[in-house]
């Protein structure tokens, strides 16, 4: 049976250890190296990113986010075997795990690094589609005569790569069509490579629930249900008019998925919808300069993830939520569209100071939207504000030094009110 080291990345047949490093870490199946539709889901990524910032930090528990009102954004798998859980609120958090240590977001950091993972994984193929910052699906059909390796042992060498030079672990899914591989990547994480095959498809789908279908939620779940259809053998027993009188379109991309089948393309850089940032405070905040100070740094996590995406935003979003929950969303579209921080806050702040009378607010939120390709050359500014492209050319050259010698190596003192 095709085998692969997936620590030397040496390729040989049947074996439970390599024969070359004598590593258990072997990938074997028969369709192992036929296959070339993947999906890399990081493992972890926000906490992962700052365990590679902070090594002290790798055996710890870590939690991503806080404050009294706020969430989990994302834990370790160490904090996991507490309980912890992505989108739990932090006072629960904190009595599970009382002895994590819980660290702030740096969106900044993070689209700094899942653009170093994205440059590593176009070298491999053109044919990458991106899902979010750390996950994304890879088509390597025709790759193996350019990289003179099957696309297993290049997936395989992505991951060790990324861990070696970035210090974040991946999980990989290798199978024949996208809904397979993505399911493929959940089954054994952290640090999975697991395949699913063209000739297993039907068996290894048939006692698994409808839930594990993306885009299937509660609702659909609860009409698939009320029709007798809680597994895939269920969904293959409907014949496809049925599935489709019964449930429309939805119907027949459930038929086909029951079977494996998916006919999607990995389509190439997606651009996204919007870029946004937002907070729960503590306490709820009325004061406009405690805002604005809060609503400029939230300007700078949105400039810096669409700087790290090459995007542009034409429409300026300011999002507020009173103490009773409702919620205010004011909007501006530009002349121009920007990716920097200081025509972004710029709008905001406007908006801002329209609505503070509204207050207090126990949540803010900055965004852009409309996005398209940033140009290179862009001067940036508002060309109603005379010193508009003055700031503008500061922000780049603090970009250049924050490149060069860290992201806290210069910062505006508006970001420490």
């Amino acid at each position: 049976m095709p085998s692969l080291c997936r620590d030397c990345l040496v390729t040989f047949d049947t074996g439970r250890r390599c024969p070359a490093c004598g590593s258990p870490r072997v990938l074997a199946h028969p369709e192992l190296f036929d296959l070339s539709i993947a999906h890399m889901d990081c493992d972890a990524f926000f906490a992962s990113v700052h365990k590679a910032m902070e090594p002290e930090l790798a055996d710890k528990p870590v939690i991503v986010g806080g404050g009294q009102r706020g969430v989990v954004s994302t834990c370790c798998y160490i904090a996991r075997l507490y309980g912890v859980r992505s989108a739990m609120p932090a006072f629960q958090a904190r009595k599970l795990c009382p002895e994590a240590i819980w660290v702030k977001p740096r969106h900044d950091i993070y689209a700094r690094v899942s653009r170093q993972i994205r440059d590593m994984m176009e070298e491999l193929t053109p044919a990458v589609e991106p899902l979010s910052l750390d996950e994304a699906f890879l088509d390597m059909t025709g790759t193996a005569r350019l990289h003179h390796a099957p696309p297993a042992v290049m997936l395989a060498r992505l991951v060790r790569r990324m861990e070696v030079e970035i210090g974040v672990s991946g999980s990989i899914g290798l199978s024949h069509c996208k809904f397979l591989a993505k399911v493929a990547s959940d089954l054994e994480k952290p640090r999975g490579f697991s395949v699913i095959g063209q000739a297993e498809t039907l068996d290894f789908l048939s006692d698994k629930q409808v839930s594990l279908i993306w885009g299937v939620g509660a609702v659909t779940q609860s009409q698939l249900s009320r029709a007798g259809i809680r597994s895939f053998a269920d969904l293959r027993r409907w014949d496809r008019a049925a599935l489709q009188d019964r449930f429309g379109r939805q119907g027949d991309r459930l038929w086909h998925l029951a079977r494996g089948q998916d006919r999607r393309r990995v389509a190439r850089t997606e651009v996204p919808k919007s870029i946004s940032n937002e907070t729960t405070f503590a306490t709820d905040i009325g004061a406009l300069e405690a805002l604005r100070g809060l609503a400029w740094r939230m300007s700078e996590k949105v400039s810096d993830r669409a700087k790290a995406k090459r995007l542009a935003g034409r429409v300026v979003t300011l999002k507020l939520k009173r103490a009773d929950h409702r919620i205010l969303t004011r909007r501006h579209a530009l002349e121009e569209p920007t990716q920097l921080a200081d025509r972004i806050f710029s709008e905001a702040a406007r908006m801002l100071e329209q609505a503070v009378g509204a207050g207090p607010f126990r949540l803010l939120g900055v965004g852009i939207s409309e996005l398209v390709p940033a140009r290179p050359d862009d001067p940036g500014g508002d060309l109603l504000d005379p010193q508009g492209r003055a700031r503008a050319a500061a922000e780049r050259a603090t970009d250049a030094i924050r490149e060069r010698f860290g992201a806290d190596a210069i910062f505006k003192g508006r970001s420490i009110r």
